[in-house]
């Protein structure tokens, strides 16, 4: 059989590979295939040339961490009454974190690229024109601050144990509610942190259901974002 050929510059990192080929193979994040996976994976990134290595050096990091969850599996699992953590597990979580960020990421940047196609009727009477936000944030900059975020919270809280079963139930979190709460937060504080939106208690879908909402906002022209170097933190505001 001949072997697929990847160029590794065609990917957003090693996650972006290795979600591509777990797509490829039609299998879920949460029952990664792991021996066939890892083969997948080490034969993508084979032909990194001694000068890319540098470059490429994730792309490796996580080749070593697909080996040793490989070996985890192979070997005989001691007789205990204790039920074993899935060594699956932690990677299956980043691989889920990552495919949402890049699935929002993708939503964001068609919409905007639909927009510059829209044209809309000016009002005929205006009393109170809204004011002109001369300044636009790239999709990137929010993204980056919102995965901080997210990182912080992972540092502060230890993931919960629990037995893996292939099948993650998924906290419903409506976006129109986040809107809503956001709403009620300008309403007490004028000028809005967009760290302090997140509390150290939402969950997950909560808090990406928040963001969403808060892009959502700003792409009505509900509030805008500015950047506030003496806060070094966005700074949310009623348009």
């Amino acid at each position: 059989m001949e072997k697929m050929q990847y160029k590794l510059e065609s990917f957003n990192g090693p996650l972006d590979l290795l979600l591509h080929l777990i797509t490829k193979n039609k299998v879920s994040i949460w029952d990664i295939p792991i021996v066939e996976i890892t083969e997948q994976y080490l034969e993508a990134i084979e032909g990194i040339e001694d000068s890319a290595l540098e470059d490429t050096s994730e792309f490796l990091v996580l080749a070593a961490q697909l080996l040793y969850i490989k070996s985890k599996m192979l070997l005989p699992k001691p007789e205990t009454d204790e039920e074993e953590e899935d060594p699956r597990e932690e990677l299956a979580r980043r691989l889920e974190e990552y495919k949402l960020f890049k699935e929002a990421s993708a939503s964001l940047r068609k919409n905007e690229f639909s927009s510059r196609y829209m044209f809309f009727k000016p009002e005929e009477k205006i009393e109170f024109p809204l004011p002109e936000y001369d300044r636009h944030h790239e999709v990137d900059e929010l993204l980056d601050a919102f995965a901080a975020i997210i990182a912080r919270k992972e540092r502060r809280k230890k993931p919960e144990k629990r037995a893996f079963s292939g099948i993650v139930g998924r906290e419903k979190v409506s976006v129109e509610d986040m809107v809503e709460k956001v709403c009620k937060y300008l309403a007490k504080t004028p000028k809005l942190n967009f760290k302090s939106v997140f509390k150290p208690d939402d969950s997950k879908p909560e808090m990406i259901a928040t963001f969403l909402a808060i892009l959502e906002m700003i792409k009505l022209n509900k509030i805008k974002a500015e950047y506030d170097n003496d806060r070094k933190d966005f700074v949310l505001t009623e348009c």
